[in-house]
């Protein structure tokens, strides 16, 4: 079953007709491996990853700079999680041009990114050093130069620059980036959580079941 979903995503459709409908499918861009897991709303689709390092095992090993090598329209969503901060700016309208590509025309991308403005806020007020603990996460504890710059123990481990970090992003900024790759800025919708921002943004006009599914309203 996952080797034909690949082969329907990698090949381009034949001319004149729309890739054949099977369950709803999601792209986690960047998602690192399956046993991180995603949000709920997406039980019971068909998850595939994409990501850079084959070390997670991926379904896709790529680059999302590269994203419109994939079959066009082969996505309801696309998910990508703390993944746009590690492409400069420039090639984040190139990633998300790229989802845009490969989304059906009822399809969305849910997108997450450190809120940098929330956490300059954060650090003023509170007089913080740059090396001090900004937040624990399952990998360990954050600074505030992890949110800046990239995970420091995992750059460090590694030794692949592509889990530094290249730019920012804060609510405006990636609402407006988002409205510079394809989506309309009225279809975008922004929320802030903690220290990070959280967007969705729809290829057209939300379908009121997409709206419901992600607790939106028009």
């Amino acid at each position: 079953m996952l080797g034909r979903i690949l082969r329907d995503i990698l090949k381009p459709a034949a001319p004149g007709s729309p890739p054949a409908r099977v369950a709803r499918r999601v792209l986690n861009v960047g998602g690192a491996n399956k046993a991180t897991p995603i949000p709920p709303h997406y039980e019971g689709w068909d998850h595939l990853l994409l990501d850079i390092d084959p070390r997670g095992e991926p379904d896709i090993v790529c680059d999302a700079r590269e994203l419109r090598s994939l079959g066009e329209s082969r996505f309801d969503a696309i998910y990508c999680s703390h993944n746009l901060e590690h492409y400069y700016r420039h090639d984040v309208l190139k990633v998300l041009a790229g989802m845009h590509h490969v989304l059906r025309d009822d399809g969305f991308v849910e997108i997450r990114v450190p809120d940098l403005n929330g956490v300059i806020q954060h650090v003023l007020e509170k007089r913080m050093e740059l090396t001090d603990v900004l937040y624990d996460s399952p990998a360990g504890p954050i600074t505030v130069l992890d949110v800046i710059y990239g995970f420091d123990k995992e750059i460090e481990a590694t030794g692949n620059d592509f889990y530094a970090h290249k730019t920012g992003f804060s609510p405006e900024v990636l609402h407006r980036t988002l409205s510079a790759s394809g989506f309309e800025a009225v279809h975008v919708f922004i929320a802030r959580e903690a220290f990070e921002v959280r967007a969705f943004a729809f290829k057209t006009p939300p379908s009121a079941a997409n709206l419901g599914l992600l607790g939106l309203s028009a």
